[in-house]
């Protein structure tokens, strides 16, 4: 069994233990030691990174048998080990966590809404509830949890057995058995707990939450604390400055700007639509009468630089109208999309031509034996027509 330094001294940030064993771990090399002061991936908190001089600490994996299995990326040369932990990122992680406390704390005691699960991600935490809440609500437990940050209060380890922890009010019972690790909020919460916490609240800094959603019947809450919340404040800042002087107003006026944007967007791509409906009935017209006619049916080969495949469709739909008509029509590169259609009258199975063409000249797409289109065509367009010119002839 591994000593967890940890337990009772989160800023250890330097320790020394001896190497106990060896061991493969999922294909890599993993350590066991007699004590370590890295935290192991556990309880919605990730583990710690580091290194034992030049060996570096890849994962920290708890294992039933009371263990720390210390992922690393080689063997070290040396028995006695010299540990030192990624501060950085176990402060983070401290502020992160004793801000879950805090903030399931104060869910709880104002708004009897119980945290069913925590995460912490690489840029931000989750907590789920067990009920949904309203965005007054994570107002109010918003504001209260950062009350207790700000009044700097204590955070303890205690340890008790199961019995007596129940008897002192745990926020959220506990199932494991015999001694539990307490982490206690002064005056505010008491939480059965293995992770890694600040000594005060006020090291938390702040607790900021990003988002509320609906999810399984409760409530999603995301959150940042400290280093994350100055961050994620700095992106958003940014966000809204280059918004600012995108949109030429004020950031108050930015929700406004933006539904105005989008009503613009709208009509532009409605008109867009109506001209290229007109646009397109016109070459559509231009193509149909100057196609070649041979054994009564006209066909339409044709590079249309500038459309898309939406209006290749629509001209070659608006040809195939009159009767007698064969149509291939192809567009720029590199995305090249490909139409071909043909009259009600006409016996060519549009469907069949496209496969062909996509199978000499790449690309792929299919369609019924009236109208085909495709896309990714990787020859010239003039090489693509040419086959065409061949099949529809044959």
């Amino acid at each position: 069994m591994t000593e967890r330094l940890y337990y009772t001294d989160p800023y250890l940030r330097e320790f020394d233990a001896d190497l106990v064993d060896t061991v493969s771990y999922e294909g890599q090399t993993a350590l066991v030691l007699d004590r370590t002061a890295f935290y192991p991936d556990s309880g919605g908190q990730p583990s710690d990174a580091g290194a034992f001089g030049d060996v570096r600490v890849i994962d920290v994996v708890d294992v039933d048998d009371g263990r720390l299995l210390h992922v690393v990326d080689r063997v070290p040369s040396v028995t006695r080990l010299h540990g030192t932990i990624d501060w950085t990122r176990r402060f983070d992680h401290m502020q992160q966590h004793t801000g879950q406390h805090v903030l399931s704390a104060a869910f709880a005691r104002l708004l009897n809404a119980r945290t069913e699960s925590f995460h912490m991600g690489v840029e931000y935490s989750t907590i789920d509830l067990a009920r949904e809440v309203s965005a007054r609500e994570v107002a109010q437990a918003e504001d209260e949890a950062n009350r207790v940050v700000w009044e700097d209060r204590p955070v303890a380890i205690r340890f008790a057995s199961a019995e007596e922890a129940a008897a002192m009010g745990l926020r959220k019972e506990s199932k494991r058995e015999g001694t539990l690790r307490l982490i206690e909020v002064e005056g505010f919460d008491l939480s059965a707990c293995g992770g890694t916490h600040v000594a005060r609240t006020g090291a938390i800094g702040i607790i900021a939450v990003s988002a509320s959603e609906r999810f399984r019947g409760g409530s999603r809450i995301t959150f940042l604390c400290g280093g994350r919340a100055l961050t994620g404040f700095r992106a958003l800042r940014d966000t809204v400055a280059g918004s600012v002087r995108a949109l030429s107003v004020l950031p108050a006026e930015l929700p406004a700007a933006i539904e105005r944007q989008q009503a613009e967007g709208k009509e532009l791509r409605r008109q867009i639509k109506d001209f290229q409906s007109k646009l397109a009935a016109q070459e559509a017209d231009a193509l149909s009468a100057a196609a070649a006619e041979s054994n009564g049916t006209r066909t339409v080969l044709a590079a249309m630089p500038g459309w898309d495949a939406a209006g290749l469709k629509a001209i070659a739909s608006r040809i195939i109208e009159r009767p007698g008509h064969v149509v291939v029509l192809i567009g720029d590169f590199p995305a090249a999309p490909i139409v071909v259609a043909r009259s009600a009258d006409v016996r060519h199975d549009a469907g069949a031509i496209l496969r062909a063409l996509v199978g000499r000249h790449g690309g792929k797409g299919g369609g019924r034996p009236e109208l085909a289109q495709g896309g990714g065509i990787t020859a010239s367009p003039e090489a693509v027509l040419d086959s065409a010119r061949q099949l529809v002839s044959s």
